[in-house]
């Protein structure tokens, strides 16, 4: 049976992943940026939600420290873009240049990520399991077949979830399956999201807190 739904998530995969960074924009997401130029706009902006050095401290937002910068750099250009919609983050990155961006990137995906214990032991077993099995009977993919055994992610392609705090990764897997978050290129994640049930979604998001 986990054989069976590796191998389905191997297949979303390939057919999803090819699909969602082809019809993804990239402006931002071409060349590197330079960690050293965005250090006044980490301190102004950016360190009050996600901390100076990208490990939040806030459930509500995402911890940034070794992300792609890849991912990062789409982020933030999607987020001025209009392609994700967020009340906080938009005017946030109205001014910011496409160089801030890469350099923003470069800076928090060189920043090393605090590890976290997930909180609720209850769920934990329920959401390895999903996250290294998946769901076959429902069609869920292993999360870990896109975003690897240890949640390190796979750049330029799929985010680091190691360490991400469960109510943020709950928020955007619930935000994906409403239709409210849909910069997933080839809708990869709505997909898989609308086939988890809420307490699929609330074991692997505690699951993921607990990963390094």
């Amino acid at each position: 049976m986990k054989l069976h739904a590796l191998i389905t998530g191997l297949l979303l995969a390939a057919t999803f992943g090819a699909n969602s960074w082809a019809t993804s924009p990239a402006p931002a997401t071409a060349g590197k940026g330079d960690a050293t130029k965005a250090q006044k706009i980490v301190n102004d902006v950016c360190a009050g939600c996600h901390s100076a050095d990208g490990n939040s401290t806030s459930p509500a937002y995402p911890s940034l420290a070794s992300q792609s910068p890849e991912y990062l750099a789409k982020q933030l250009n999607e987020f001025k873009s209009g392609a994700r919609m967020n009340a906080i983050m938009a005017p946030n990155v109205t001014k910011l240049s496409a160089d801030d961006m890469l350099n923003l990137a470069a800076y928090f995906s060189a920043q090393q990520p605090k590890p976290r214990q997930a909180k609720d032991a209850s769920l934990i077993a329920e959401g390895q399991k999903l996250y290294k099995g998946g769901n076959a009977g429902s069609g869920v993919p292993a999360c870990a077949s896109c975003h690897g055994p240890s949640g390190a992610g796979i750049p330029t392609l799929f985010p680091r979830l190691a360490g991400q705090h469960s109510k943020y990764v709950l928020t955007q897997l619930k935000n994906f399956r409403s239709g409210d978050r849909s910069n997933d290129g080839g809708k990869m994640m709505q997909v898989i999201a609308k086939k988890m049930t809420d307490q699929e979604m609330k074991a692997v998001a505690e699951y993921v807190n607990g990963l390094r």
